[in-house]
């Protein structure tokens, strides 16, 4: 009896051993948006490991949820500022022969195919079984579900004008879209597409992120300098945080492991701002590069990666001292972030 409650300790001692190693050992990868490729960085040393080409305005960017193919948003639409006139939008001709999703091989940086998924792709989720893709197309305002294996599409839903943030909830039953022209957020069923309800949250919300019990979900909105809490449950706001700070436009948003806090990058703002869920509080703010977007954490949640568009870097950040460790070139415009194996 005493040998097997040895052995039965070993064994828990081992698979403790096992998921620390896991932890320390992550991948991080950054969409460069002007430059066309995506900078892989070792998380434990943050050294660039590679540049992979993957095609014109990289943007969006996840990991299949077994680690072995990186999903990255492609576009052929020019890169216009928000606000631009319409003569110079109409100047300058998409290419819409560039628009899609390209799926990077993690181990080696091949592409393995491009999935064409509507109209200049921006913003995407990845179901919880990695075999669908939902995506934004903000040209059609509308949100399409596409089968990764055979490029079909499943469903597309008519939503309202600019859908940008594509979020799957913790169960995988609904998605969040985030629509900035008229403030809207609306919930899809992931299976059919169908819209459940509808939310209106502060002006031109940019992304979703819940809390990993799925009750709360935070909307950044950037034209409020704002994050809009709301209950994931019953579909309906709580509440509205303002983010301090000079020029800061709230952008994507992020949740610790635990639930802990949500972290959101301010964009102008050149910050990471903390919240803290229990209180729903602004706890403060970390100073990172310029002009942040794409966030991320590492797998045991004490490192905040940022990609700084305009600084060309990345800022690694220590969440719990909330100060800005080092920077890490990438590129040519850092836009999406996401951590893998």
């Amino acid at each position: 009896m005493r040998l097997r409650v040895l052995l039965c300790s070993s064994c828990f001692l081992a698979i403790g051993l096992a998921a620390r190693a896991a932890e320390s050992h992550f991948t991080v990868y950054v969409s460069d948006e002007r430059g066309g490729n995506v900078t892989v960085v070792d998380g434990a040393s943050s050294e660039v490991r590679a540049t992979w080409p993957v095609g014109k305005r990289p943007r969006g960017i996840h990991v299949s949820p077994d680690g072995r193919t990186l999903f990255v948003a492609v576009s052929g639409s020019p890169i216009i500022a928000p606000g631009a006139h319409t003569d110079r939008a109409a100047s300058q001709a998409p290419d819409r022969n560039e628009d899609g999703i390209v799926l990077v091989d993690t181990s080696t940086g091949r592409i393995l195919k491009k999935l064409s998924v509507g109209s200049d792709p921006e913003q995407f989720a990845l179901t919880k079984d990695g075999r669908r893709l939902i995506v934004s197309n903000e040209d059609e305002s509308m949100a399409t579900c596409w089968d990764v294996e055979s490029g079909a599409r499943i469903f597309a839903t008519k939503v309202s004008e600019e859908p940008e943030g594509v979020a799957v909830t913790p169960d995988g039953r609904e998605v969040y879209v985030t629509c900035e022209q008229r403030g809207d957020v609306f919930v899809l069923g992931t299976h059919d597409g169908r819209t459940l309800a509808t939310l209106h949250v502060s002006g031109r919300p940019r992304s979703v992120a819940f809390l990993p019990d799925g009750s709360r979900a935070y909307v950044p909105a950037e034209g409020e300098a704002s994050v809009t809490v709301a209950d994931a449950r019953a579909h309906r706001v709580l509440s509205t945080l303002q983010i301090p700070g000079q020029d800061v436009l709230p952008m994507c948003a992020v949740t610790s492991p635990h639930g802990d806090f949500v972290y959101v990058s301010t964009g102008r703002g050149n910050s990471v701002a903390v919240i803290e869920t229990r209180t729903n509080r602004v706890a403060g703010t970390i100073a990172v590069g310029r002009r942040p977007w794409g966030i991320a954490l590492s797998p045991d949640g004490q490192t905040l990666f940022a990609a700084d568009g305009k600084s060309d870097e990345v800022s690694v950040v220590d969440v719990a001292a909330r100060k800005e460790l080092r920077r890490i070139k990438a590129g040519h415009g850092p836009w999406g972030i996401v951590v893998g194996p």
